[in-house]
């Protein structure tokens, strides 16, 4: 019997914390490795993992299943706002809202935990995840914990998962935006990354900074009831920046986005700038981006605005011109808006 080669001896290449960063890297982790090897199994008349969406569309007759996973580890796992817990529910809540999805049947839990790790906080992170799902309508309702040996992980990693149905043609796929579609974003960017950066850095800045952690599912159900939605993505991971080139690239269109429309509250603005970082490339995790049909964008503003989102804002617009790319008008000048390639510090989802 030939001897089996050890993948793990092989280290021409690795993989670095640029691969989980969300940006560039990372989409090429995924198209190379990722999708070749499932592409197979996508469902036919859904959406499937080569699409690269939020999340999975599969047609059952009468409607379609949405699901979505993801995986949290945070630094610090406490912050302003929130914690990995909180973090966790919310990121999978939005996942499917992105998807279409706004009213979810069920949540998963799945915690690995460090030995050595207080009982304390590990109750505390359950305590936030109870809250936020409550608070979302989403329930909790299966689940599994490891433990792992001190220093083999960095405190608490939370997995969620999470099924919906839609109705037949209720997705909204981040390759759905046309030609005069409006851009819209339902609050202020760049809040969760700046917080998390300024607590873990302790940087003792004299600003309200605090994380934007929150399930957005009612603000999406209230935009779709106002009006034609026909694109969505919460922008995590690299940010607005992201989400853009994903919703230009997928639905092959251009993107200009009016940089001067784009809500920044004024203490994420100001240590943004200190710490020579762009507020549209830094993650945010209780924000959406849409797109919406043009004759639809000020009812679909007003509705949000009803609904809690009281600092969205119309950003800009889909055209035909610049098939792929992004262009920022700056208000002096313009230029072309690329996603972060490197690695995001700190760790934020």
């Amino acid at each position: 019997m030939s001897e089996r080669a050890d993948p793990m001896a092989d280290g021409d290449e690795t993989v670095t914390a640029a691969h989980g960063a969300g940006g560039e890297r990372m989409r090429e982790l995924l198209s190379d490795a990722v999708v070749p090897r499932f592409r197979g199994d996508s469902p036919a008349d859904g959406i499937g993992i080569d699409a690269l969406d939020d999340g999975a569309v599969l047609p059952t007759g009468d409607g379609a299943l949405v699901v979505t996973t993801d995986s949290h580890v945070v630094d610090p796992p406490f912050f302003a706002g929130g914690d990995v817990g909180r973090l966790a529910v919310a990121g999978t809540v939005n996942d499917l809202a992105a998807m279409g999805a706004t009213e979810p049947e069920t949540l998963t839990c799945g915690l690995v935990v460090e030995a050595g790790t207080p009982t304390a906080a590990v109750e505390s992170v359950l305590g936030s995840m109870a809250e936020t799902a409550s608070a979302a309508d989403a329930p909790i309702t299966t689940g599994d914990t490891k433990v792992m040996p001190r220093g083999d992980l960095d405190g608490i990693v939370v997995n969620t998962a999470g099924v919906a149905r839609i109705e037949e043609g209720a997705e909204l796929p981040v390759a759905g935006l046309s030609p005069g579609d409006r851009l819209l974003v339902t609050g202020p960017v760049g809040d969760h990354g700046v917080a998390l950066l300024a607590e873990r850095e302790s940087f003792g800045f004299d600003a309200d900074l605090e994380s934007d952690v929150a399930p957005v599912n009612d603000l999406v159900a209230a935009a779709v009831d106002a009006g034609t939605v026909t694109a969505a993505t919460d922008p995590t991971r690299g940010g607005v920046a992201t989400a853009l080139v994903e919703f230009a690239e997928r639905s092959g269109v251009g993107v200009r986005l009016d940089e001067r429309a784009v809500p920044v509250d004024d203490a994420t603005e100001t240590v943004a700038d200190v710490l020579g970082l762009d507020p549209l490339k830094i993650a945010c995790e209780g924000r959406m981006v849409l797109g919406v049909d043009e004759g639809d964008a000020e009812d679909v503003l007003s509705a949000l605005r009803a609904a809690g989102g009281t600092e969205a804002a119309l950003v800009g617009r889909a055209v035909a011109e610049h098939g792929g790319r992004v262009v920022v008008d700056t208000g002096i000048g313009e230029r072309y808006l690329t996603e972060p390639s490197g690695e995001q510090r700190p760790r934020i989802c």
